[in-house]
This record gives C-alpha cells, sequence and structure tokens, in this order.
C-alpha cells in the first residue's frame, strides 16, 4: 500500500491516512475483506507516529469502513466502498468550494475561474492516466 503524507497542506496527518484509504476503497485498490496494515507496520512505512495511525483508524471504524477481523486484525468492511465513494467526493467537493470562494473573492471572473480549472484539469490529465 502506497500513501504520502505532506505535513505541510494543513490536513492534519491523521485525516490524510484515513482520507487516502477512503480513496483506496472508492477506487477499488482496497476491496471488503481485505487486511490493512496494522497501526505499527503502516507507522512505519509512512514514518509518523502510531498513535497517529490509530487515531485514522479509529475514525475509519467509526464510520465502519474498516472492522476488526478476530485475531487477524482490521479489514475492509463490505459497505466500505459505497460509503467511500460518497465521502471522495464530498471531501474534494469541500476543497473545491474553497477554492472557488477564494477565486472569486480575488474578483476573478466565473469565466476566468473555469478557464484555470480547465487548463489544470488537462495538465493533471496526463500526470495521472
Amino acid at each position: 500500500m502506497f500513501f504520502e503524507i505532506d505535513v505541510s497542506n494543513g490536513v492534519p496527518v491523521y485525516e490524510q491516512v484515513a482520507r487516502q484509504i477512503k480513496f483506496a476503497v472508492a477506487a477499488g485498490s482496497l476491496v471488503p475483506g481485505e487486511m490493512i496494515p496494522s497501526v505499527r507496520e503502516m507507522a512505519r512505512e509512512l514514518a509518523i507516529n502510531p498513535n497517529t495511525v490509530a487515531r485514522a483508524y479509529r475514525e475509519l471504524q467509526n464510520e465502519q469502513i474498516i472492522e476488526t477481523v478476530r485475531g487477524e486484525g482490521l479489514a475492509v468492511a463490505d459497505r466500505a466502498r459505497g460509503i467511500c465513494r460518497e465521502s471522495r467526493q464530498q471531501i474534494i467537493r469541500d476543497r473545491l468550494q474553497g477554492v472557488l470562494e477564494e477565486a472569486f473573492r480575488s474578483q476573478l471572473s466565473a469565466d476566468e475561474i473555469t478557464r484555470l480549472v480547465n487548463q489544470e484539469i488537462k495538465r493533471l490529465q496526463s500526470k495521472y492516466k
């Protein structure tokens, strides 16, 4: 499992871990029943505090995205994909809303904002294909 933590982006590290697991489930990279790394493994892989990973995992359990498998560890829950798809869209919508509000407050027109967004979409499509 390959996750990337960016301590400079303003999103708490535990939330970045939880989001990336949600995004992996939504995309089908993690499937229901699949075991996720232990707290220690994930902390070692990401070079972060195990308590941070534990907090992310608790959040994911509370949202019924992962569940405890007795004697084995934590696995992706059966209903997780639908939950994660909805969550992924809401996370992105919230972040877009913040960016768009900033753009409008800075007096950019809707056409200018649309042009910027379309340019970035084209640039990123080639990067992530």
